[in-house]
């Protein structure tokens, strides 16, 4: 596979195996596994974690998906997150867990929405209306400029909720927390926790 750039092997590993080209997905699987490591950074170990997950057994693919989410949690690429979301939750729908592909798809969902996404959204809301909920719209999914995701990190820290309680509710890492709380207090225009019950309400 001459001349394919690094940052084009995770995108070849999940057409691949979306298409049924396994050599294809091997392949480009196998030049990750030589060269992620190298550098060792939570992004490129994020998405190798993700392509051996597509491409592993099911005894082996949660976990696989679980570390995804959770090196891709310390990065600021949170399209690549949302993508872990989402094939995580394409693969728990497959195997018939509707309750645990849900959580993973309304995250994915409303994660390509809020940052206008809106093929890898479509994608999310077709996967999750096929396990019987209905997502909500864009409209429904913004309160005074808060996306879902920053709305519900606004009411559990208004609500005085640590950012390890948070994160541990959500299933996000703490960094993610206060990116999250750096962006709602700049949408909010307040500069501490104990504005954000008034700034709710209001």
């Amino acid at each position: 596979m001459p001349g394919v750039a690094n940052r084009s092997l995770h995108d070849i590993v999940e057409a691949g195996v979306r298409s049924g080209d396994h050599e294809a997905a091997k392949a480009a699987l196998a030049r990750m596994q030589e060269r992620v490591p190298v550098s060792g950074t939570p992004w490129g170990l994020g998405l190798l974690a993700r392509c051996r997950a597509l491409m592993a057994d099911d005894e082996q693919a949660e976990e696989l998906y679980r570390e995804s989410a959770d090196l891709l949690a310390r990065t600021q690429i949170t399209v690549e997150l949302a993508r872990t979301h989402l094939v995580y939750g394409e693969w728990l729908r497959r195997r018939r867990r509707r309750s645990d592909a849900r959580a993973q798809l309304r995250k994915a969902y409303e994660m390509f929405t809020s940052m206008g996404a809106t093929a890898f959204a479509e994608r999310a809301r077709t996967e999750l209306t096929a396990t019987g909920e209905r997502p909500r719209g864009r409209d429904e999914q913004v309160t005074h400029g808060l996306t879902a995701q920053e709305k519900q990190v606004a009411r559990l820290a208004a609500a005085g909720a640590t950012n390890d309680e948070i994160a541990a509710r959500l299933f996000l890492s703490t960094s993610t927390i206060e990116y999250h709380l750096t962006k709602i207090f700049r949408k909010l225009a307040i500069t501490s926790r104990r504005k954000l019950a008034g700034a709710l309400d209001d």
